[in-house]
């Protein structure tokens, strides 16, 4: 019996001792850009060690990569980034040239299969979902961008965020890191200005007060996801709840006498710029008291 656990610790070692010399081998190969040897290096480590996390990580940095292709073209307005512009005979302009990002589909299909396969055999792997919901993002597909977070938000809760990282080594983040994380999601979508993803916002919002109903963050953006649209008394609910949680937090307070005041409701927009006033810092109370002397003429 002693032999046979010996052993077990030896096949084990030698694993890890594979996994870390193929890992450093493919990343010295995506240093150079060298994506036959990079190829050959999967190819082999797979032979060796087809369960191995970190295999489907870098096959899926190695299909994402792929995948990204940058050409140049002529479009009537200035896109992000640096551009040339084209001017016609009168010295007006008459277009940019300018380089943009397109995605190989065939080549995500493969990367999004391995990291799914590598989710699936490592739930616990943050990095994994992470790393899908930063690609979903590039290409950018904000369908399954949402639909990924909800899920590692439920996850989280299954397994009470204990998460593991690259290496398979304890995630040392604690509750608030990771919904901070998610918070940053949030505002991803949010920064984007498409009103149409404000659902993708509110759902994900939803889903963290499922799981964390003291979250006063995703408080706050589902109350945006009304404002924003008219609807302010939907807007102004999840903010008291929030002061409710804490009632000296001068942001949310300040949120509320502003959903107050675009609802029209001077009295108690003034009442909330009072308590904004009152517990905010130096820049909140100047704005608070701008605000009442306004609403008060």
């Amino acid at each position: 019996m002693r032999k046979i656990f010996v052993t077990l610790i030896v096949i084990l070692i030698s694993q890890i001792g594979f996994s870390q010399n193929y890992q450093s081998e493919f990343q010295k190969y995506c240093e150079t850009n060298d994506t036959i040897n990079q190829l050959k290096t999967l190819r082999k480590w797979q032979s060796e060690n087809p369960k191995d996390a970190e295999l489907f990580t870098s096959y899926f940095n190695y299909h994402f990569m792929k995948s990204r292709q940058e050409v140049l073209a002529l479009t009537n307005d200035q896109t992000n980034g640096e551009s040339l512009v084209l001017k016609d005979s009168l010295n007006k302009n008459a277009g940019f040239l300018g380089s943009q990002i397109h995605y190989n589909q065939t080549e995500l299909k493969k990367g999004f299969d391995k990291i799914d396969k590598g989710i699936k055999l490592y739930p616990n792997r943050l990095d994994m979902r992470f790393g899908k919901i930063y690609a979903l993002g590039q290409i950018p597909d904000w369908k399954n961008f949402t639909s990924e977070i909800l899920k590692t938000i439920e996850y989280s809760a299954k397994n009470k965020n204990n998460w593991t990282w690259t290496s398979n080594e304890k995630f040392d983040g604690t509750e608030k890191d990771f919904l901070l994380d998610i918070q940053n999601y949030q505002l991803q979508l949010y920064n984007t200005g498409n009103d149409d993803l404000l659902k993708n916002m509110r759902d994900v919002a939803n889903k963290v007060l499922e799981f964390y109903p003291n979250h006063i963050e995703s408080l706050s953006n589902l109350s945006i996801t009304y404002l924003l649209t008219g609807e302010y008394d939907k807007g102004i609910e999840p903010l008291l709840r929030a002061e409710k949680i804490n009632p000296k937090d001068y942001i949310v307070l300040g949120n509320i006498a502003q959903g107050y005041k675009l609802k029209g409701d001077k009295k108690k927009a003034i009442e909330y710029y009072e308590k904004t006033a009152e517990f905010g810092d130096e820049r909140a109370k100047e704005f608070a008291k701008q605000q009442i002397v306004e609403l008060k003429q």
